[in-house]
């Protein structure tokens, strides 16, 4: 039955994934005469051994069936996973394969991995694929091309047992000349498809090959199809817009295979949404072999501009004649655009602009490989727009044609990677066959996909290492500023900085580093929002975009299991739901999500409105909107791998801290005293589509019932472009707030919205009752005060709990950096606060379930309790939500009785600097005023020595 079971789920995720696959390669009709559609039935067989070459596969028939478009792994073909699957990817925590925790994840039938998304089968090698065909009469003396949109990735082509040549670009089509060996009759052409890293190495955790996000498949995708072309032929056109001179130059690459001088007409003809009365420009011209000819095309007075605001694009259209071969023609897709810099910032067609980026990192868990259809790249395209965002950069890939038609059509600004990260196992500049195929692989890139354009920056790939790197990747970008100047170039995203650079990518701007822990700014200083990167930024020249911003983690969704219905599982998520079963708290796996990932999007927001608030900046690249699956389970997209949406925050309400258009407010603090003055100035980042004039900047406080306590305008101004742009500054008394209070300051600038969480504590508090003792150790005054009924709040210091009880678990203000196994633990370990904002203990201290600014200080001087080394189901005031991966029951502020008495156990430091910790004040006073009343009523009882146990 189990067996059966496995069948029927194969069959499913076949049918599943070659519908997709098919859906994908219709996106053009094939025309009837000229092309032969070669999607469908195809024979198969996989070569575990390497015998096909030698044992000639390509002369017999193959004894399997595949459909294709697809991959192995949709067809269902390859292993069952095991603990010896030779995965592409390097796998940082290695404690799945000895721990005896995971032992029965390892087991045959039932093996569950929790590095990243499983694949249903895995297969590395070489695997045949073969079809038979009929060739029309009518193909007579005709240039014949086999085109494979995207092959993963080494392709070796048979025509009737006669080798036609090798190729093997990640991120182009594989186009073979089959001319001499095509003729009409039946054929049948064989393609040997190898996805093991052999040559050259573009770095195992590259995206374009690696198993820590799309998957290292086999298989083709896309179009897939022969082409008869007259043999006079346009091979190639690139178009050089020309805004400035309201012009286009093309160059058009023409192949003349008859062996014979040929006359030939060009005509070109410009066509776009909007008419325009653009006429057809032509030229004749006699060829004699390939040549490559140069035109101007004149765009009329009025070119439409290309833009994130004005995504206007053209197709020009190219037409060949000749006198004896037949006619061809090419319809080519270029937008009037010059994306450029002046000084550190990046302008469009002359006006400045910010990039508002996401890396797309191929994750794809339906297929296990990228869409190649125009609508499914809109939809990811429509999401990010809807969260503000302008740019996608690819991370060591690069995308097939129908994701720059969309980003065409949206105005999406792409920046593309050479399907390298050339490091952990890899090296550039070091003289190994990676150096020549970047060069190789970008030409073809360009070729490919250079007339879009979306396609606005380029460097060779991700994080190089290699001793020789610098001089490599400047000779790399020297090389294409010089080649092609359609667009702006740099060595690596990450590093290194090099002047010739167009722009940097570094890491450098960003409010959490790799290795900072908590010594991180978001981490080591109190809360504010008035820091920017202008000290990190001033010694460069030219545009600086941060790298890899944000990382902040969110618990996982277990209702999203649900949904990976393909060919990749998230059997991870299955591992840490069990988890957190195994220690009591299931029940809460909603509520980590929901809390985590409220702290999640605040730390978010603080990383981009830094970059916002940054003169002269050029924008960030998040890291990410969505999920990556792999290197370990990173949840660090406000998004799932599916761009859907989580629950905890809407595109709405981030695309008010994240888009063209953002008032900032710069706080100094995010928490006060009733008896200060609250003085905010108050700035806008514009990179809208027009200039604001005559506009009245204005803002309010509201209080958590929405009532305003305070409002006011500022002074009537015009706003031009750019950010750093000063509107005033807010001076506003805070005595009438009387209550501990959390409000909202709101600015609104001409329809443009941001809000900041502030909190507002009395600087002078009623008296408590002396009866509760507030003390770091439970001596033998608390002791005896507890066993005469007495009240005791043990407020431990940060170092006092023993390491075994939690004071080993490294917390903070922020939630996890990327993941604890990728990095190897680093701080903070933890998710933020959960609480019930209703419970009394918290009256006097206004909160909501989650971690907002006022626990930055309780964050700050505090180690988590572990709950389980007091007593089993113990439900805290105040929980801590731990790493999904060890899900321990923690807590910063619990309750219990002990002895006769009646006990509150603190991981915070309440004691300490009391006069410097307004929150702290406010904390104690809110937990000794519920002491001190009738609902103070702790009906777990616990022994003092399990409480001593805690840090003596």
């Amino acid at each position: 039955m189990k067996k059966l079971s496995s069948l029927l789920l194969i069959a499913f995720l076949q049918f599943t994934c070659i519908t997709i696959a098919n859906a994908q390669s219709k996106k053009t009709p094939v025309s009837a005469g000229k092309k032969i559609d070669l999607s469908g039935s195809w024979a198969f067989q996989t070569d575990s051994l390497d015998e096909g070459v030698t044992q000639k596969w390509y002369a017999n028939t193959l004894k399997d069936k595949v459909t294709l478009p697809g991959s192995m792994t949709t067809n269902g073909k390859g292993n069952d996973i095991t603990v010896h699957t030779p995965w592409t990817g390097s796998i940082e925590d290695s404690t799945w394969f000895r721990s005896p925790e995971y032992a029965q994840y390892r087991k045959p039938g039932n093996v569950k991995v929790p590095f990243w998304l499983q694949p249903v089968k895995y297969y590395k090698g070489a695997a045949w694929y073969q079809k038979k065909v009929d060739v029309p009469a009518s193909w007579y003396k005709k240039h014949v091309e086999l085109y494979i949109e995207r092959s993963h990735w080494e392709t070796t082509v048979w025509v009737d047992g006669k080798q036609i040549g090798m190729q093997n670009s990640l991120s182009t089509a594989q186009v073979f000349d089959l001319s001499n060996t095509l003729s009409p009759g039946q054929h049948q052409i064989t393609i040997r498809v190898d996805n093991r890293v052999k040559d050259f190495n573009v770095g195992q955790n590259s995206h374009s090959i690696s198993d820590h996000t799309q998957s290292n498949w086999n298989g083709m995708i896309g179009q897939l199809f022969l082409e008869a072309k007259p043999l006079v032929y346009i091979d190639d056109v690139q178009l050089y817009p020309d805004i400035k001179n309201k012009q286009v130059v093309a160059r058009i690459q023409i192949n003349n295979t008859t062996g014979k001088a040929a006359n030939v007409t060009v005509n070109l003809l410009a066509t776009s949404k909007s008419p325009q009365g653009l006429k057809t420009v032509a030229k004749k011209l006699a060829i004699a072999k390939s040549t490559i000819i140069e035109m101007t095309y004149p765009m009329g007075k009025t070119p439409l501009l290309w833009s994130e605001f004005t995504p206007d694009i053209y197709k020009m259209k190219i037409s060949l004649a000749t006198d004896k071969s037949g006619r061809d023609e090419r319809s080519v897709t270029f937008g009037m655009r010059d994306f450029s810099t002046r000084g550190t910032q990046f302008i469009i067609n002359g006006q400045l602009t910010f990039l508002r980026g996401t890396l797309e990192c191929a994750a794809y868990p339906k297929t296990g490989f990228p869409p190649t259809d125009i609508a499914s790249w809109m939809r990811i395209l429509n999401i990010c727009k809807s969260y503000g965002l302008n740019h996608l950069r690819f991370h060591s890939w690069c995308p097939p044609d129908a994701a720059f038609e969309a980003a065409d059509r949206s105005g999406f600004y792409f920046q593309i990677e050479c399907a390298s990260w050339a490091n952990q196992g890899a090296t550039i500049g070091d003289g190994k066959p990676l150096d020549q195929y970047i060069y190789d692989e970008s030409n073809r890139i360009v070729k490919a996909y250079g007339n879009h354009p979306s396609f606005c920056l380029m460097d060779y790939g991700n994080e190089p290492a290699g001793k020789n790197q610098v001089k490599y990747l400047t000779d790399f970008v020297n090389y294409w500023k010089k080649k092609d100047p359609r667009r702006l170039y740099t060595t690596g995203s990450g590093w290194p900085i090099v002047s010739e650079s167009d722009y940097n990518s570094t890491p450098a701007p960003r409010i959490q580093q790799w290795e900072e822990g908590l010594k991180s700014v978001i981490n080591s200083k109190a809360p504010s929002a008035g820091y920017d990167w202008a000290d990190i930024i001033k010694k460069w020249q030219h545009p600086t975009v941060s790298h890899e911003i944000g990382q902040w983690c969110v618990y996982p969704d277990f209702k999203e299991i649900a949904q990976y219905d393909g060919v990749l599982k998230a059997k991870n998520f299955e591992i840490f739901k069990d988890i957190l079963v195994k220690h009591g708290m299931g029940n809460l796996a909603e509520d980590f999500l929901s809390a985590s990932g409220k702290l999640q999007a605040l730390c978010y927001k603080a990383d981009i409105e830094a970059a916002l608030r940054t003169p002269g900046f050029g924008g960030f690249q998040l890291l990410g909107l969505n999920d990556f699956p792999g290197q370990g389970t990173a949840l660090v997209g406000v998004l799932n791998p599916f761009w859907g949406d989580k629950g905890y925050i809407t595109g709405k309400e981030y695309s008010k801290f994240c888009n063209a258009v953002v008032p900032l407010a710069r706080l100094p603090k995010m928490v006060y005293l009733n008896n200060e003055v609250l003085t905010v100035p108050i700035e806008i980042a514009q990179f809208g589509p027009r200039e604001l004039i005559d506009v009245t900047p204005n803002w309010n406080i509201k209080n958590d019932a929405g009532d305003v306590l305070f409002k006011g305008e500022l002074e009537r101004t015009k706003i031009s472009f750019g950010n750093g742009i000063k509107l005033g500054v807010i001076n506003q008394p805070l005595t009438l707030v009387t209550k501990p209070a959390k409000l909202t300051l709101t600015v609104s600038v001409a329809g443009h919205e941001n809000s900041w969480d502030i909190f507002v504590y009395p600087a002078t508090l009623p008296q408590v009752s002396q009866e509760i003792m507030v003390t770091n150790t439970l001596d033998n005054k608390a002791i005896e005060l507890l066993n005469k009924g007495g009240k005791v709040l043990l407020t431990l210091e940060k170092g006092q709990l023993k390491k075994d009880k939690g004071g080993d678990i490294a917390i903070g203000f922020s939630s996890i950096f990327w993941n604890t196994a990728w990095t190897k633990s680093q701080p903070p370990v933890t998710l933020g606060i959960l609480c019930n904002p209703q419970h009394p203990a918290l009256k006097e201290f206004p909160t909501q379930s989650y971690s907002n600014w006022q626990w930055w200080d309780a964050m700050s001087h505090s180690n988590a309790i572990r709950l389980d080394s007091v007593a089993n189901d113990l439900q805290p005031i105040v929980r801590v939500i731990d790493d999904w991966v060890t899900a321990r029951p923690l807590g910063l502020i619990f309750e219990c009785q002990a002895g006769n008495g009646k006990l509150i156990v603190s991981g915070i430091d309440l004691q300490s600097d009391l006069d410097k910790r307004p929150e702290a004040r406010q904390l104690l006073y809110s937990l000794k005023s519920y002491m001190n009343g009738d609902k103070f009523s702790p009906n777990k009882k616990i022994d003092i020595q399990k409480i001593n146990a805690l840090y003596q």
